[in-house]
């Protein structure tokens, strides 16, 4: 992942020693996003073969499903890594990242 740019955490959360929530479980994601990688792929072989409409849109049902779990995943364990740690700082930091966060869960609820 590229960490020039901002992703959604914030300077505490870029401090040297922290680290995000995700990475316990980051071979767990990673299997899982090339999961995703591959059903798009399997899409895009479909949508080329010219097979049936409704045969594809289950499976973009299924990897945009798929990439939800990912993301109410990578949600929770950020909830519980920096959105936790900023709230025990409390604060403008604290009052930032609950933002942040209600932010990322509606644009969740609208995908």
């Amino acid at each position: 992942m590229d960490h020039d740019h901002d992703h959604g955490c914030g300077d505490s959360c870029e401090a040297p020693g922290h680290q995000h929530g995700y990475l316990a479980n980051k071979d767990a994601y990673l299997k899982r996003l090339r999961r995703v990688e591959g059903q798009v792929r399997g899409i895009a072989r479909m949508v080329e073969d010219e097979e049936y409409c409704i045969d594809i849109l289950t499976q973009v049902s299924a990897a945009t499903k798929a990439l939800q779990s990912v993301a109410l995943g990578l949600l929770d364990e950020h909830m519980g890594s920096c959105v936790l740690d900023a709230a025990r700082q409390g604060g403008d930091e604290a009052q930032a990242k609950l933002a942040e966060a209600s932010s990322a869960i509606a644009r969740l609820v609208r995908s």
